[in-house]
């Protein structure tokens, strides 16, 4: 299984940025895909997590009603759009996966991508 993610980038404080997270050795309709973002110095948090099949969609309450998360059953990518961003988004951001949101909400992954770094200046 491999997740590799790409998308990210140097933004200004309200720019946006989409990352991505192609999923390949399983189907991202079969598994609970999330994001999640860490900085130097401070615990990793879950930022989103989707489960298609039963629609649980989950966001933090520090990215809500700025993120959104999707999938692409066709390109078995998921994705997190970010709008509004802000200086304390800056972060290395994950995608991982794993049988359950509720698994997933807990920090826990079967699977992680190597992280692409999202710095927002002010």
């Amino acid at each position: 299984v491999q997740l590799v993610e790409s998308g990210g980038g140097l933004v200004q404080a309200g720019g946006s940025l989409r990352l991505s997270c192609a999923a390949a050795g399983l189907s991202v309709d079969n598994y609970a895909m999330g994001w999640f973002r860490k900085v130097p110095g401070k615990q990793r948090e879950g930022v989103s997590g989707i489960r298609k099949r039963t629609g649980d969609t989950y966001y933090s309450d520090s990215v809500k009603g700025r993120f959104t998360m999707s999938s692409d059953n066709a390109k078995n990518t998921v994705y997190l759009q970010m709008n509004s961003l802000k200086p304390e988004d800056t972060a290395v951001y994950y995608c991982a996966a794993d049988d359950t949101t509720s698994n997933l909400r807990v920090g826990s992954g079967d699977y992680w991508g190597q992280g692409t770094q999202v710095t927002v200046s002010s």
